[in-house]
């Protein structure tokens, strides 16, 4: 298919994520979030394992709104969100694309599950405005969106579907293979799923659960096998971010990754920052999902390679 007449087979799909973006900020609007504007281009990204961002002079563009955000809720501003463009480098395939559309959210005085409310809220009134009655047909199977949506930790995942504990994965660092081989392709394949309660080395900037500090206070969304976002209870803690952040900055050294530069100002903000929660969710992989389509490409104007 060449350029012009793909982008020609993707006019509904764009028409459809023009109506799905409209209907993601009026949820926001109407539930009295600010929308706000973050630098796109910034000195420092936070320095995680197995994210690599891309150079822009001797800056980088933004992995994610995150710092900055988080920095405007310690200035005071409770309730915020965000629909930006931002780049991870390296990552290509049928589901991902280095250029993406993030929608970011934040909410003081709010813990993760919270937030998980907060996101069947939200995609449900997508779904309305879809004109959709509590389901929706995703890659020939029906999902049902009425709520509440099923809450699974990632150790009862595991000893689901997995032929390995997660501590066992951890040991051998094989938790990300695992999960998305062996436990993805099953979630949310009748009804959304939020996964929950991940190992505490997988989220560097999340809160751990004071009841059991093996395991950080992060979930992701299902919903046909895509994952959809990810969510946790904020760390707020300056001292224990950047220990968090030395220790993924040693894991980039040793998978010959560049070494990003400590983001000092954003864990200056930290000590000024309230409780709250945070949400990351890819606006591409929620049209793709209203699209019924499994490919990435089939929802934006332009992919890489056409440019």
């Amino acid at each position: 298919m060449t350029m012009s007449n793909r982008q020609a087979a993707c006019f509904r799909n764009l028409r459809l994520r023009a109506c799905i973006i409209r209907a993601v900020r009026r949820f926001f609007i109407e539930n009295d979030y600010l929308e706000v504007e973050t630098p796109i281009r910034i000195p420092a990204p936070a320095p995680e394992a197995h994210i690599v961002a891309q150079p822009s002079g001797s800056w980088f563009l933004q992995t994610s709104p995150e710092l900055c955000m988080k920095r405007l809720l310690a200035a005071g501003y409770p309730r915020i969100f965000q629909i930006c463009k931002c780049f991870r480098k390296n990552e290509r395939g049928e589901r991902h694309l280095p250029e993406l559309t993030m929608l970011e959210w934040y909410t003081a005085g709010h813990d993760y599950t919270g937030m998980m409310t907060q996101c069947e809220a939200l995609i449900t009134t997508v779904a309305d405005c879809m004109g959709l009655d509590e389901a929706l047909r995703y890659q020939g199977q029906r999902i049902d969106l009425s709520l509440p949506w099923p809450r699974m930790t990632v150790t009862e995942a595991f000893e689901q579907w997995a032929g390995i504990s997660v501590e066992r994965a951890m040991v051998e660092d094989r938790f990300e293979e695992v999960l998305a081989l062996e436990i993805e392709p099953r979630l949310g394949i009748d009804k959304p799923v939020f996964l929950y309660d991940y190992p505490a080395a997988h989220g560097a900037l999340a809160r751990l659960k004071p009841s059991d500090r093996r395991v950080a206070e992060r979930f992701e969304l299902y919903i046909g096998g895509l994952e959809l976002c990810n969510a946790f209870t904020e760390l707020t803690d300056p001292k224990e971010q950047r220990e968090r952040f030395e220790k993924e900055r040693d894991s980039r050294r040793l998978a010959a990754k560049p070494a990003n530069p400590m983001p000092e100002r954003f864990l200056k903000a930290l000590e000024d920052m309230p409780d709250a929660a945070g949400n990351a969710l890819g606006i591409d992989r929620l049209v793709m999902l209203f699209a019924d389509t499994a490919k990435i490409d089939d929802v934006v104007a332009f992919t890489p390679e056409e440019l």
